[in-house]
């Protein structure tokens, strides 16, 4: 499975980086606007930035909501750095926008996906990633996993090469659960990511072995 960090603070991504087991990095408006990031030539700018840090994919999302605007854009935006991903949201001229990338061979991640009926739209649209977001879904009182688990079913009866990237990732079981289930991908914070690092008898246990390393040798 993927390990992709979802922010665009780059002393995070750095961080994720050099942890060793990174796969890419996903982004969107809220998060640039989180850091202060604004006008196109900034964005564009922290882009490639993020580009400059990662080997490997990095979602760059799309404001545009009408086919033309939505194109435009993801023009624009494979220009930065050849790792660039276009984001496009599920709407109707989000699918016919993702149908057209695929066609060109520019890589695509549908984001905001809510249903397996999207998900379907989405990979026979030729998307090379889907997004479904769990902790939304759970928000409401929906099981986002159920979510995951059922887009990775449908993919795998038909073999879409689509990749189940699961989003709005929230916690650590929420990691391993989607592991267990089958996504390609997972996008979330940096504690998450940091988070399955810790266990209680890791942390005795070493405490156990330093203390008696220092009984014997002073």
């Amino acid at each position: 499975m993927k390990f992709f960090i979802d922010t665009a603070n780059l002393n995070e991504i750095r961080e994720a980086q050099e942890l060793g087991i990174l796969d890419g990095v996903t982004t969107n408006p809220s998060l640039m606007a989180k850091e202060g990031i604004s006008g196109k030539n900034n964005v564009f700018k922290h882009y490639k930035a993020i580009c400059d840090i990662v080997d490997g994919d990095v979602s760059a999302e799309v404001i545009a909501t009408d086919y033309k605007g939505i194109i435009e854009e993801g023009e624009e935006l494979i220009t930065i750095d050849p790792k660039i991903v276009v984001k496009v949201p599920m709407i109707k001229d989000g699918i016919k926008a993702i149908k057209y990338f695929s066609q060109k061979g520019i890589r695509t991640n549908c984001t905001l996906v809510f249903s397996p009926g999207q998900a379907l739209l989405a990979a026979k649209a030729g998307a090379t990633y889907v997004s479904p977001f769990i902790g939304r879904l759970d928000d409401i009182s929906q099981d986002g996993m159920e979510l995951i688990a059922q887009i990775v079913g449908i993919y795998r009866n038909y073999d879409y090469q689509t990749e189940v990237l699961a989003a709005s990732v929230r916690h650590t079981m929420h990691l391993i659960n989607c592991a267990e289930v089958g996504a390609d991908v997972v996008t979330c914070p940096l504690n998450v990511i940091t988070g399955l690092l810790n266990h209680p008898l890791t942390d005795s246990g070493l405490a156990k072995f330093l203390a008696d390393h220092k009984k014997v040798n002073g």
